[in-house]
């Protein structure tokens, strides 16, 4: 055991082994395969920032896959602060070329796609039921209660997208940044091996963008629509959306359109289309906010 007082050092947590970058290009990158390199590193500011860095400089290939053992600068929407201890969750970014093939309104979808590959990645590794919250929150239910234990962040670079991913793995309760937070091992999940965990995600996040490009980019005919309405824990609740600007709009979530939008139904009978913005579960199946 180590002591109290000792050093700490990246081996102190023997719960948090790091990551196997030799054992992880051998199961990912093959031939066939939509990912074309993948790095660990150790820790930076943001994996993101630093992909979409090299996509603007025209040094990034398609199916790059950027993986940091520690973020210290990690950005979730709305210029948020992601942080975690060291090797405590994945935070991953990949680098997407939808191509000609893809109208570009509608690469929109990408971070919705990822939404979804992640969800059902980690209900097949992890165990652990993974619902979405449009647009871009995993959420997982600790005690009872919705918590947040993951964000995706999509943002144009280059001739792609760069799309990001922090999920909360084997966060404890003292660990949690906010009471509304919550972790793959807080909801029980019955593997927190990162290595299992991120293969099960990229693999899923392939399947889906294989999927969603080979229909040039129709979320309808590709499946992903309704695999999003599907597992989106937002639809058939009363939510509250903070717009752009300062305004809000409450009423009941009814759909996700075409265009990966969410459908408001108001009080005074109109459906309102919502492109942007942060949700607020006001009542639903679960109750509560969150």
């Amino acid at each position: 055991m180590t002591p109290p007082d000792a050093p700490q050092n990246r081996w102190s947590d023997l719960d948090r082994p790091p990551l196997n970058v030799t054992a992880l290009r051998r199961g990912l990158l093959r031939p066939e395969s939509l990912w074309s390199e993948l790095e660990v590193v150790e820790t930076t500011g943001s994996t993101n920032s630093d992909l979409a860095e090299r996509a603007r400089s025209g040094d990034l290939a398609e199916g790059t896959v950027l993986v940091a053992e520690e973020q210290t600068a990690g950005r979730g929407r709305l210029e948020r602060s992601w942080t975690a201890p060291p090797r405590s969750g994945l935070f991953f970014s990949v680098y997407l070329e939808p191509g000609d093939d893809v109208p570009v309104e509608r690469w929109g979808w990408v971070p919705l796609l990822a939404g979804v590959a992640a969800a059902t990645g980690l209900a097949k590794a992890a165990g652990v039921d993974t619902a979405l919250k449009w647009p871009n929150d995993l959420l997982v239910t600790v005690e009872g209660e919705e918590r947040k234990a993951g964000g995706i962040l999509g943002e144009f670079a280059g001739d792609g997208i760069v799309v990001g991913l922090g999920i909360n793995v084997s966060l404890r309760a003292d660990e949690l940044p906010a009471p509304t937070a919550g972790s793959l091992a807080l909801a029980g999940a019955v593997s927190t091996d990162r290595e299992t965990l991120l293969r099960a995600v990229l693999r899923s996040l392939e399947h889906w963008y294989g999927e969603w490009r080979a229909a040039d980019g129709d979320a309808a005919a590709s499946g992903l629509q309704a695999a999003y309405a599907a597992g989106c824990a937002t639809l058939d609740r009363t939510v509250r959306a903070e717009l752009p600007g300062g305004n809000s709009l409450v009423g009941q979530a009814v759909a996700i359109d075409g265009d990966g939008r969410l459908v408001l139904s108001t009080d005074d009978g109109l459906q309102q289309p919502v492109s942007a913005g942060d949700i607020v579960h006001l009542r639903g199946a679960a109750g509560g906010l969150t």
